[in-house]
């Protein structure tokens, strides 16, 4: 005997599987709040990260910070001279230094605060401040852009690319990948790896060819395929700087001629172990090209974090992304509170 179908069955079951009705609701409901609780869990595992990342930086600043906090009975000039020493050999830099400790002067005589335990807080504020970055910083994911990103062999520039378009994907962002770093043996095939697994498209990747036409054949793909982003990963031969500036120029006059529209971007790529020699590297890639960003790499155990803070000061070039492991969610945009948070090990709120 056939068993008869509930009566609005057939119905029920169209609701769901077009999304209408109270279950296809509930569903897309479901589903949103997956999104956010998914988006919630990366933020908070990236900050689990970060904080293991910086062990090392904290072991070297913020331990004698807080020995200094601990070991002061009055806030007077040589307390001030220690944690200036503090921040300089934590790479800081002088120029940021200074501005963090003028800062903290000007809090601390405003607030009227009188124990040196007290001004820990007022530090890390002031070390937050020297370095946000505002909400433009991130324009060019809002308009038709393009993106170049340079940087020296081995800062790990072609996998922060990778790693960006997979995450502007995500966004829902339809980007197109340019291999113009054709003088780096592999570079091209290490790019078409990254595009297959972000799942976007790639102009170029042969070795020695011009990356002046592979820039302009990328710009064609571009506007033919209405890409919102064009992601460049180009070279940065430092060694050879009048060639790197001629290259470059080529490249933004294809730019200017045939996509002017488009809202222009220039990252540099930075390896944060490196340090002081991270802030030379950017300092020199600033006279050949208008820098508008840093993606600082390898912040997974280095003791030279601190050098975030110096770039921003000393340059008034914004961090703008960090990356602290292999996958593409180690690569995330830069947040100065969190940063700070992670150096200082401050909870974060829903942090368990």
């Amino acid at each position: 005997m056939q068993r008869r179908r509930p009566r609005g069955a057939a119905k029920c079951k169209r609701e769901v599987e077009n999304g209408s009705g109270r279950g296809g609701r509930f569903l897309a409901k479901h589903e949103k709040g997956s999104e956010a609780m998914g988006e919630t869990k990366e933020k908070k595992g990236f900050f689990r990260r970060l904080v293991e990342g910086l062990s090392k930086t904290r072991d070297n600043i913020v331990s004698g910070i807080d020995a200094i906090f601990s070991g002061f009975s009055s806030i007077d000039e040589e307390f001030y001279e220690e944690i200036e020493e503090i921040l300089i050999m934590g790479d800081l830099g002088v120029n940021a230094t200074q501005a963090i400790l003028e800062n903290l002067k000007k809090k601390v005589k405003e607030e009227k605060i009188k124990e040196p335990a007290a001004c820990k807080e007022l530090l890390i504020r002031s070390i937050k401040e020297q370095m946000d970055v505002g909400e433009t910083a991130y324009r060019f994911e809002n308009e038709t852009s393009v993106v170049l990103v340079i940087g020296v062999n081995g800062v790990g520039k072609t996998t922060s690319v990778g790693k960006l378009a997979g995450k502007l994907k995500a966004q829902g962002k339809k980007v197109v990948l340019a291999a113009a770093d054709t003088f780096r043996a592999a570079a091209g095939e290490q790019l078409g790896e990254w595009a297959h697994r972000a799942g976007v498209d790639l102009i170029g990747g042969q070795e020695g060819a011009d990356p002046a036409a592979v820039i302009y054949d990328a710009v064609a793909a571009a506007k033919a395929r209405k890409a919102d982003v064009l992601l460049c990963d180009t070279a940065g031969r430092l060694h050879n700087k009048k060639n790197l500036m001629e290259e470059l120029k080529k490249i933004n006059r294809i730019l200017e001629k045939e996509f002017p529209q488009a809202f222009r971007e220039t990252l540099v790529v930075l390896d944060g172990t490196t340090g002081q020699n991270a802030l030379a590297q950017a300092r020199e890639f600033s006279q050949v090209a208008e820098i508008t960003g840093i993606i600082l790499t390898k912040l997974d155990g280095t003791a030279k974090g601190g050098i975030a803070v110096a770039i921003q000061s000393e340059l008034g070039i914004p961090v703008k992304y960090i990356g602290v492991g292999e996958s593409i969610d180690d690569l995330q945009k830069f947040d100065s509170q969190e940063f700070v948070n992670a150096l200082f090990n401050v909870q974060q709120e829903g942090e368990d």
